[in-house]
């Protein structure tokens, strides 16, 4: 083929529209004109050389008839330029709209309203005597004679592991337990175009988990509704009640003491054991025996702190269980036996370092006192400490560490200090519950009875207009009446007396 052979001949230093112009200068003598007003590219000989024979080669190629190429069809250049979209039916992003929306009911509306405080759990598990939740349902009705055949809700507890027995399992990671159900129409019942109102109210026991979400497990509590219209898609409602725990703080600091042998040191701490979510807490630490001396090398030891820092710490321990699809069979009955795989996760939520701050006193009796603030960032997100029945446990602590280094001088000299060399990590662990605030509110049975100061203790009066006299004195003309008619009255008579039987007749 001609094309080839003029590419290969074609050189780095000739262009394409050199080789170009020389074709049409052969083909059409009346383009040179034009193609003098260019301005002229100074070629090397071996280009010449080249492009003679490019044109002798373009020669024989017009020199042939044309032939056209087949072109494509227009539909299937189309088909050529169009991009294929690949579709995933199971990748579902979080921003797109689900292809199944839930159906809305054009009669009706369901909602609620909660008319309680919001469920806190005042107290330990151990102790509590849990939350109480109470509101109503508000059905809508926009048309009369609108005809309902069943209505009914229920509360659950959820629980989903983020780490779950078996992965992509959902029955493995979904747990729901029925904590309360409500049947408020069983027939079917027509009701009238007003808004309808029905109460409802659950007692949650102490010892259920308040609502969490951490790396591990989510707990929460799922209230649904449901309607059943005659005519018309269902009408469902799904919410969640945020239930929490609040424990009380004690009104005085706890108090440690710690020594760390085989040094003279003791620290002593005074630290709330209770604290809140995005709060700052403060707590003071004293190191007492940091002076030494020694008589018979007349020198004194010196213990210096060079670096403290504090860190809270959460750890979370749950129990992944198995479905049962899952779960191992016991070989003997093939009944499937309960099992679950321990999960457990650990965090810092907040810490610092500090290298100053302090106030040492060397003196013989001295010490290292200073107060230090214990905050909780917002973006920490911190748990607060849970524990339940099926295992899932949230605890926290707060740790201390300290680096001391050891110096001496001499007595004589107490200002020529010397290193030893010697240095030492004191560590310290506090256990801290971190909790809900309380508020306002108390717990549901410590809530006293309203008192309405306007009211006097004793029953309220009622004004009368007509003397009390003149009413017993009614009171005894209508008797007065009453027995007159009767007296006057034809079918009143006097019933007959019974007859008298004599001596002789009883003898007889």
């Amino acid at each position: 083929m001609p094309h080839r052979v003029v590419d290969f001949f074609r050189s780095s230093n000739d262009s394409i529209h050199n080789i170009k112009a020389s074709v049409q200068r052969r083909s059409n003598p009346n383009s040179r004109s034009a193609s003098r007003e260019r301005p002229t590219r100074h070629s090397s000989p071996a280009s010449s050389v080249l492009e003679g024979a490019a044109d002798h080669l373009q020669s024989h190629v017009y020199a042939a008839p044309p032939v056209k190429m087949a072109e494509p069809p227009k539909e299937k250049q189309k088909e050529a330029h169009t991009h294929h979209r690949l579709s995933f039916p199971s990748l579902h992003l979080g921003g797109s709209k689900s292809s199944k929306e839930q159906a809305v009911n054009p009669y009706a509306s369901l909602d609620w309203k909660i008319e309680s405080p919001p469920a806190v759990m005042h107290g330990e598990p151990e102790n509590s005597t849990g939350a109480l939740v109470s509101g109503q349902l508000l059905l809508d009705v926009k048309e009369d004679d609108f005809e309902v055949e069943n209505f009914s809700a229920k509360l659950e507890i959820h629980v989903i592991h983020k780490r779950p027995f078996t992965g992509h399992c959902q029955n493995c990671a979904n747990q729901t337990t029925e904590l309360k159900t409500w049947t408020f129409l069983s027939e079917p019942t027509i009701l009238s175009k007003r808004i309808h109102e029905f109460p409802f109210s659950v007692l949650l026991d102490g010892h259920l988990p308040a609502s969490t979400d951490n790396p591990l497990v989510t707990i929460r509590y799922d209230f649904s509704a449901e309607v059943t219209p005659k005519v018309g898609p269902v009408i469902k409602l799904a919410k969640n009640i945020d239930v929490k725990r609040s424990v009380q703080v004690p009104e005085q600091p706890h108090h440690s003491i710690r020594i760390f042998p085989p040094t003279n040191i003791a620290a002593s701490v005074h630290f709330s054991q209770v604290i809140h979510p995005i709060s700052t807490n403060t707590f003071t630490l004293r190191l007492d025996g940091i002076v030494k001396h020694n008589v018979d090398a007349k020198s004194v030891e010196y213990w210096k702190l060079k670096r403290l820092s504090w860190k809270l710490e959460e750890n979370m321990v749950t129990v992944a269980p198995a479905c049962e699809k899952h779960s191992p069979k016991d070989p003997e009955t093939g009944v499937p036996t309960k099992k679950g795989a321990k999960r457990t996760d650990a965090r810092t939520i907040a810490h610092a370092d500090m290298h100053n701050g302090w106030k040492s006193d060397y003196s013989p009796s001295g010490c290292i006192e200073m107060e230090i603030q214990c905050a909780l960032p917002p973006n920490a997100k911190a748990a607060c400490d849970l524990k339940s029945e099926d295992g899932t446990e949230v605890t926290h602590q707060l740790v201390v560490e300290m680096v001391v280094v050891q110096e001496y001088a001499p007595t004589a000299h107490p200002k020529h200090i010397t290193p030893t060399g010697v240095a030492r990590i004191l560590r310290m662990h506090f256990g801290v519950v971190i909790t809900e605030r309380a508020g306002l509110g108390v717990s549901w049975d410590n809530e006293a009875p309203p008192i309405y100061q306007d009211v006097p203790p004793s029953p309220p009066s009622y004004t009368c207009d007509i003397p009390y006299e003149s009413v017993e004195d009614l009171s005894l003309s209508r008797r007065s009446q009453d027995t007159g008619s009767r007296a006057l009255s034809p079918a009143y008579e006097e019933p007959p007396a019974p007859p008298t039987v004599g001596a002789d007749e009883v003898a007889r």
